[in-house]
């Protein structure tokens, strides 16, 4: 969880992706974000959080439903959306908060 603290409070924007292997429509972002990731670089982390392996920070940040998708600056979080989400309304998300 450390990793994870210290990710999230750096100023660099960290997409955090709150999911779990069974959840079909989890399944469906990971080449979603590796499209954010080609188009956005350096300029933010992804890290994916699977809620039943790490439910205490699913429970802080009251993930109810998934997939989620949190991003962070200084250890805020400054954007949340829930279901699958393109990578063009992501990509925006980050640029306008960064």
């Amino acid at each position: 969880m450390s990793k994870f603290h210290e990710l999230i409070n750096r100023n660099t924007p960290t997409l955090v992706d709150f999911s779990a292997n069974w959840c079909e429509p989890c399944r469906k972002m990971p080449p979603i974000l590796n499209e954010v990731k080609a188009e956005l670089g350096d300029s933010v982390n992804i890290i994916k959080v699977d809620v039943q392996k790490d439910k205490k920070a699913a429970h802080k940040y009251e993930i109810t439903n998934i997939p989620t998708l949190l991003l962070f600056k200084n250890g805020k979080v400054i954007w949340r959306k829930s279901g699958v989400t393109g990578a063009r309304e992501i990509s925006n998300a980050v640029k306008k908060r960064s």
